[in-house]
């Protein structure tokens, strides 16, 4: 499974990702409330006009403001200080990725190619 971590704020979205969006690739946005909210909310609006399939993480109440279609999957978390809110966002994407392990059949106790070493000295 294809992932990689954009930045939207910094125009990491233009050009090359724009490109890769389609029907086929799900999309997971973090649009929790913070100063980058309504840059978040004009990419999800370019995915969304490129029919990218999105699971949107935002706060709690904030379904409307983010997209008013409603057309897309949600996250919700409470909405709490700034300095706390990665860590509140880490523990849903967490479970996130150990449900998407399990569903895909993959043995979450026993990741592949996960070298095990032990250095003494």
């Amino acid at each position: 499974m294809h992932s990689e971590g954009m930045l939207a704020v910094a125009g990491e979205m233009k050009h090359g990702p724009l490109a890769l969006v389609d029907e086929n690739l799900p999309i997971i946005v973090i649009a929790t409330r913070d100063a980058c909210f309504s840059k978040q909310k004009s990419v999800i609006q370019q995915l969304l006009s490129r029919k990218g399939r999105l699971i949107v993480m935002c706060s709690t109440g904030d379904i409307s403001a983010v997209f008013p279609s409603g057309s897309c999957r949600t996250i919700q978390v409470p909405e709490v200080a700034d300095c706390l809110q990665p860590v509140i966002n880490i523990i849903s994407l967490q479970l996130l990725a150990y449900h998407l392990t399990v569903l895909r059949g993959f043995d979450v106790d026993q990741p592949r190619n996960l070298a095990k070493s032990v250095t003494t000295q």
